[in-house]
């Protein structure tokens, strides 16, 4: 789905991944317990720096620190938007 927002200079704007549900053995966690995601989607990326420009596309999978970006809702969807050197790497 494409979102209509353009990020600025080195700016990317990420739908984080889904929380986790339930554990590996199966319990299920509830919504208070469950951490915020740190990995998701690439949805839009701006053009770069004037040295550097950016190597993540959109599309990427992408893992990002915990605390990483600024929360976004845009037509009912949360999304983060964060510089590039926010992303750890592209999975």
């Amino acid at each position: 789905m494409a979102i209509n927002i353009k990020p600025l200079a080195d700016r990317v704007v990420v739908e984080p991944a889904a929380a986790e549900e339930k554990t590996a053995s199966g319990i299920f966690i509830p919504d208070t317990a469950k951490e915020k995601p740190q990995k998701g989607i690439v949805m839009a990326v701006g053009p770069g720096k004037k040295d550097e420009p950016t190597t993540v596309k959109v599309g990427d999978v992408v893992l990002y620190g915990k605390y990483s970006g600024t929360e976004l809702n845009i037509d009912g969807s949360d999304y983060l938007i964060m510089r590039e050197s926010d992303i750890l790497a592209i999975a």
